[in-house]
């Protein structure tokens, strides 16, 4: 038998993920993941709701964004997904309605495991810790979400923020690396009249 060339590999590799689901989502997502303007959020749109675990309406998904473990993420109403933003799902990721997620965000839910020193740490597997974003979160450029993390409503990450898992209240302003509060968007309460002498 001839041995195969370059060309023939490539064929039927594609002809393979060609019969497989995901791997002709992977090979729609390559085709339009980059297609601009609002034909392009349309149409990838209806290319991720056929393999997310649920979408809601009027999600946005902007050019570049890419997911790992696709059916393992979980999208509410009106979530905006970033230009060139990341999310690794294989441990669930939920963002719940009116999330906002600005360029290059990228939000993990799996870490490698490093416990054994005597094993290389590509050999020891993975940790999964599932991240949930409350409604109408809004991270900002470039934050990165680190597995376990629960952000309750509301909630607004300064851009570059490095967010790991610890409790946040609901409306917290977070920024840092590591990320903490510094602000809430709450109203303050008006201050309390002087009681006339």
């Amino acid at each position: 038998m001839a041995e195969e060339t370059g060309l023939f590999i490539i064929i039927k590799r594609l002809f393979w993920d060609l019969k497989d689901p995901i791997g002709r989502f992977n090979l729609a997502v390559a085709t339009w993941g980059d297609y601009p303007g609002k034909a392009g959020v349309n149409i990838r749109r209806r290319i991720y709701r056929s393999q997310l675990a649920s979408m809601g309406t009027g999600v946005q998904i902007h050019q570049g964004f890419r997911v790992r473990n696709v059916h393992k993420l979980s999208l509410g109403n009106h979530v905006e997904l970033g230009v060139d933003s990341f999310i690794q799902a294989g441990g669930e990721v939920t963002l719940a309605d009116h999330v906002m997620l600005g360029p290059g965000v990228k939000i993990w839910s799996i870490n490698h495991t490093i416990d054994q020193v005597d094993r290389p740490i590509s050999e020891q597997g993975y940790s999964r810790e599932a991240v949930s974003i409350g409604e109408g979160c809004w991270l900002g450029a470039n934050v990165f979400i680190f597995p376990g993390v629960v952000l309750p409503e509301g909630c607004v990450v300064s851009a570059g923020s490095v967010v790991g898992k610890k409790k946040y209240p609901p409306f917290a302003i977070i920024a840092g690396y590591p990320a903490r509060v510094i602000g809430s968007r709450l109203p303050k309460p008006d201050p309390t009249p002087e009681e006339p002498a």
